[in-house]
């Protein structure tokens, strides 16, 4: 009788033993951390708490990020795709959730209203999980390029006012001390990212926010004196800022992020199952997607708001090569311990608002860079995508540029539309339906903006050329009329070049 072969283990499966999933756990820590406690520090000031009430908010993101990591890497049936996938707050949802908390009046009551749209939304979430496979094709790259494009540049004012101090009312608002120290911060960030390390480089954010916080301390420029206030160790409570609030236009414009989260959770998943070699088909998918619904709607319950996977957790599997879910999912234990100190959460909210500022232009400056890159994937030739990019971005920049543009509208247009990102999604979904999905009657004539040239010039482009040289029809000729071969690996590359030398 033959013996069965015995199974290969799976790459994400291996167990590096205990001082091994404890060291490379608090790198990825390290690496989502700035990241991570950003969007509780933005809701809970635009929300107007005091630095006790965003430091809950910021130890409940911890503790609810820990728990989902463990959530997704572990797994349950059904919920989690069992690999090196760290999650945390989504990013996505950061415009949307100021703009809800504004049109809620603020307070305790913005945060209620904010924190039930995110149950509410993350339910519909769930329950369209076993289909979403369907509705992926209306979130190709176009859509959710210009959404995270969005997300970057929506959040560049936030920066702006945390470099100038935070507080509109203090009297040192916009004062040379304190958008000095950002520039320092700011600079502090891009040495460190330049640094040949790459352990530096990847928590040059971090370090920068820490060495900036040292120096605002040293020029008495930081208060640290309420974060020894309250508790040191404690489990985060229940709705401590009170029950959720359901309102149905703050609910659809989270349904709008949660699905743009589904879309960028489903690319982590696929991509981190091609960096470690594993499997990853429909059925690990939806466990995946179930997990992230799932744990975004338990967050609110301790105060904190919707769960993705973080894409540079991504990158850092890339890097290190390091595939076992058993040290991220130490990474997810380490998040819950700092979930379960309060104080760890008062002092990141005593970080004063300018270091927050220089650190927070770069990292709202990536995820803007982000989108440019996924837009950069996109086909512009032969179609109206380039008109779909400039007006979902131009309808999306109307709240930012004017803040009061819907003040004379129903309070649920204001909801809705008064986010950067729900604006620019709801517009690019519909601009791609109808250009690109209902195509009958689009003209056969392309846009004058459409059919411009790309005006990219690389000196390889040109480096042939000698003076009687000249382009026609795609070819380069020499005084004598007579053609130059072109080296074929330039061919792909003088696009440009062509249109702009026949055209002068």
């Amino acid at each position: 009788m033959k013996t069965p072969a015995p199974s290969r283990q799976r790459s994400e499966d291996e167990n590096l033993g205990v001082t091994s999933n404890l060291a490379y756990g608090l790198q990825h820590v390290l690496t989502m951390y700035g990241g991570l406690v950003a969007v509780p520090l933005i809701i809970g000031q635009t929300a107007g708490l005091d630095p006790t009430e965003i430091g809950l908010l910021v130890t409940a993101s911890l503790f609810a990020g820990g728990l989902a990591t463990l959530l997704q890497t572990l797994g349950l049936p059904f919920f989690g795709c069992q690999l090196p996938l760290v999650q945390g707050v989504s990013f996505a949802g950061v415009a949307t959730m100021g703009a809800i908390v504004g049109s809620s009046g603020g307070g305790a009551a913005g945060i209620q209203t904010v924190l039930g749209a995110v149950m509410a939304a993350a339910l519909m979430g769930l329950l369209i999980t076993p289909m979403f496979s369907r509705i992926t094709r209306f979130f190709p790259p176009l859509v959710t390029g210009i959404v995270i494009t969005t997300i970057g540049l929506t959040l560049m004012p936030v920066a702006a006012r945390w470099a100038m101090g935070g507080n509109s009312q203090a009297a040192d608002f916009g004062s040379t001390a304190n958008i000095g120290l950002a520039a320092c911060t700011l600079v502090l960030v891009l040495m460190l990212s330049k640094v040949g390390s790459s352990a530096v480089s990847r928590l040059s954010i971090l370090m920068a926010m820490v060495l900036g916080t040292l120096l605002a301390w040293a020029l008495g420029m930081a208060d640290f004196s309420r974060v020894g206030e309250g508790i040191w160790v404690g489990f985060p409570s229940a709705f401590h800022f009170g029950m959720p609030s359901f309102q149905v236009a703050a609910i659809l414009s989270m349904c709008i992020v949660v699905m743009v989260t589904l879309v960028e959770t489903s690319a982590d998943i696929l991509a981190v199952g091609e960096i470690i070699n594993t499997k990853v088909d429909s059925r690990r998918l939806g466990d995946g997607l179930r997990a992230d619904m799932l744990s975004s709607m338990l967050a609110p319950v301790f105060g904190s708001f919707i769960q993705s996977a973080f894409a540079q957790n991504v990158g850092l599997v890339a890097v290190t090569g390091v595939k076992s879910r058993y040290v991220v999912a130490t990474g997810g234990g380490f998040l819950i311990l700092l979930g379960l100190m309060p104080v760890m959460g008062r002092v990141i909210a005593a970080v004063p608002s300018a270091v927050l500022g220089g650190a927070g232009l770069v990292l709202f400056g990536t995820v803007a860079a982000s989108g440019i890159r996924t837009l950069s994937k996109v086909k512009y030739q032969n179609n109206m995508n380039l008109i779909i990019v400039a007006t979902s971005l131009g309808f999306g920049m109307i709240p930012i540029a004017a803040p009061n543009f819907y003040d004379h509208f129903p309070n649920w247009v204001a909801t809705i539309f008064h986010s950067g990102i729900s604006s620019s999604a709801i517009m690019a979904i519909v601009l791609n339906l109808v250009f690109n999905h209902f195509t009958a009657g689009n003209s056969d004539q392309q846009s004058v903006i459409v059919a411009g040239t790309e005006r990219g010039l690389q000196f390889r482009d040109i480096a042939a050329l000698r003076d009687g040289d000249y382009f026609q029809d795609g070819k380069l000729y020499d005084q004598h009329d007579v053609e130059i071969p072109v080296q074929p690996e330039r061919t792909g590359t003088r696009t440009a070049a062509v249109r702009a030398l026949e055209g002068s």
